[in-house]
């Protein structure tokens, strides 16, 4: 039996992660029909391309990314340990040890804003693609086709 280079492409059903069964004989041919319409139809009804938004970009990251964490974070530290300087009589000190730790800690948590920011887009598009997918499915068995 020799490779057919049409089973090496990746059928839509496939790259969707949907499993279509034609449970009224359909041909190879008449499924890739199939499931290039029922593409088409999803992503009109649900406004979403499953491409698009798997290509889409992650959300930025990096030390610009951020709502000034580090720089509430020193300022806040700053304050505290200003006071606690007054108290040990060196506010100066005091302060430039302050800021220190609150930079650190803004940076701390500028970090778990951004992994939180991660996680809130990659759940976004899973639920698109989800979304899509019921779509999708719902048209292949309008076709005769059993989908899981």
């Amino acid at each position: 039996m020799g490779f057919d280079i049409a089973l090496a492409q990746q059928s839509i059903s496939s790259s969707l992660g949907v499993i279509p069964y034609p449970s009224k004989g359909q041909s190879p041919n008449q499924q890739n029909q199939d499931e290039g319409e029922c593409y088409a139809w999803a992503k009109q009804q649900t406004g979403i391309d499953p491409v698009a938004v798997a290509g889409a970009p992650p959300p930025p990251s990096g030390p610009a990314v951020g709502g000034g964490e580090r720089v509430r974070g020193a300022a806040r530290g700053a304050v505290g340990g200003a006071a606690i300087g007054a108290i040990a009589g060196d506010t100066g000190a005091g302060a430039g040890i302050g800021a220190v730790a609150g930079t650190m800690a803004g940076g701390r948590q500028a970090r778990q804003n951004r992994q939180s920011q991660a996680k809130q887009a990659q759940d976004a598009k899973a639920g698109m693609v989800r979304q899509f997918n019921r779509a999708f499915g719902a048209c292949m068995e309008g076709k005769g086709y059993v989908v899981k």
